[in-house]
């Protein structure tokens, strides 16, 4: 371990020492001294971390500390293009208006939290109580997606402080206000169905009686406004059929965006499920493992039929088998993400291996999040060429997405350690 003595002092290097020996932890500051007896009795309730001590979760790793140093490093970055413009920060253009920030943060953080709607409406709705043990956790990773989402367009959009608009001034003919009101609707919901770990963890008993009795409702209500917003955001694209490749742009790109999500969820909820099972020290419950699986191998297949009705009906398949660029990644992103997933979860012995299963979710997701940047960055590319204009993310785009991701890890990790987030069957 390295002695931070030698370069913070002895007092404040001690304290760092501490916390990474793990030997001096959050809870063990008393918050009523600063903050007074009635805040400070909620913060060091909120700070017990005695219930979660089974898992093993340290704070202060390397893995960690680089984190940290890559959300400080996108904050600088954050307040740089808020004061200079996001011409300063990006390379973005009038010709490439989105890149990087709405292709991977937004289209890929949204679909990448679709799996809380599926899990939610499975426990909540449908009464199977097997997966509810996954539920906290889905539905807290949807609501860091979402987060991230958010802090994206807000950046992404010229003027950011003004990003409060869609709420005041409606505009009901527009896709991207549809996109807007379900976004802020649904970070909202995603807020109140995570809502009674807090209370659960604080013992609020009205307030998690009240959240308790709208669960149902609200979990009704967070489906409706996720399938609206998975598909929309395919709608978006709608209205570029002359700058969109012909090998992704459909009449049916909101399905396509919408069963893509499905498979992605299902994936991201299953590989989540076996990261954290293996990072947390917990148990992962193997029959929701293999009942996921199953479920990506039917939406998998609906998506693989509508894709090929797609090239068979516009582009041709030819289109995707003449060797350039656009049709490369086409094949690799079917490849990677739909195809051999599906004959490898075809196969009982890649079903009933957690191991397996787990490589198959990487490539799902991966397949998937290809698509959304195939969608959103490399199918304009083309006309975006054409007529005069280049693209490459910038090193600040670049660092604030690598610092997005970095929050929501670090978020998750806080509130499993911090928070009921597994239940006691799971540990």
């Amino acid at each position: 371990m390295i002695d931070t003595t030698k370069y913070c002092g002895p007092k404040l290097g001690g304290v760092i020492n501490r916390f990474m020996a793990d030997e001096y932890r959050l809870s063990d500051i008393d918050a009523t001294r600063y903050v007074g007896p009635k805040l400070g009795g909620v913060i060091n309730k909120l700070l017990d971390d005695s219930p979660s001590k089974d898992l093993g979760i340290k704070m202060v790793t390397p893995f960690t500390l680089v984190l940290v140093a890559l959300l400080g490093l996108s904050a600088v970055v954050g307040v740089y293009r808020i004061i200079f413009g996001i011409g300063a920060a990006s390379n973005l253009n009038d010709l490439w208006p989105w890149g990087l920030w709405i292709g991977f943060d937004v289209l890929g953080g949204v679909a990448m939290a679709a799996g809380a709607f599926l899990i939610a409406a499975a426990v909540y709705i449908l009464n199977l109580k097997k997966y509810k043990c996954i539920a906290r956790a889905s539905i807290l990773n949807a609501f860091f997606g979402y987060l991230l989402a958010a802090i994206s367009i807000t950046l992404d959009i010229g003027r950011s402080f003004v990003i409060w608009h869609p709420l005041v001034m409606w505009q009901i003919n527009s896709v991207m206000f549809i996109v807007a009101l379900h976004l802020v609707l649904y970070l909202t919901t995603l807020g109140t169905e995570s809502s009674p770990m807090v209370f659960e963890k604080l013992g609020w008993h009205r307030a998690l009686s009240f959240v308790s009795r709208i669960m149902v409702g609200a979990v009704m209500f967070g489906v409706a406004l996720s399938l609206l917003h998975q598909s929309s955001l395919g709608a978006n694209y709608l209205i570029v059929p002359g700058k969109l490749s012909p090998i992704w742009y459909s009449p049916l790109l909101p399905y396509h965006f919408l069963v893509s999500a499905i498979m992605l969820g299902l994936a991201i909820v299953s590989f989540e499920t076996l990261l954290t099972a293996k990072v947390f020290n917990h148990t992962p419950p193997r029959d929701v493992i293999e009942g996921l699986a199953r479920g990506g191998i039917i939406i998998g297949s609906v998506y693989l039929v509508m894709k090929i009705w797609h090239l068979v009906t516009g582009p041709g398949v030819g289109a995707v088998l003449d060797g350039s660029f656009l049709g490369n990644l086409y094949l690799i992103e079917m490849m990677v993400g739909v195809i051999l997933p599906l004959a490898l979860l075809s196969l009982r012995s890649v079903r009933t291996s957690l191991e397996r299963i787990f490589a198959v979710d990487i490539m799902v997701i991966l397949g998937v999040l290809m698509n959304r940047m195939d969608v959103g960055v490399f199918g304009v590319s083309e006309y975006a060429t054409r007529a005069g204009g280049d693209y490459f993310p910038s090193f600040m785009e670049l660092i604030l997405t690598a610092g997005m991701i970095a929050f929501a890890i670090l978020g998750f990790k806080f509130c499993a350690k911090y928070l009921p987030l597994f239940t006691e069957s799971d540990h």
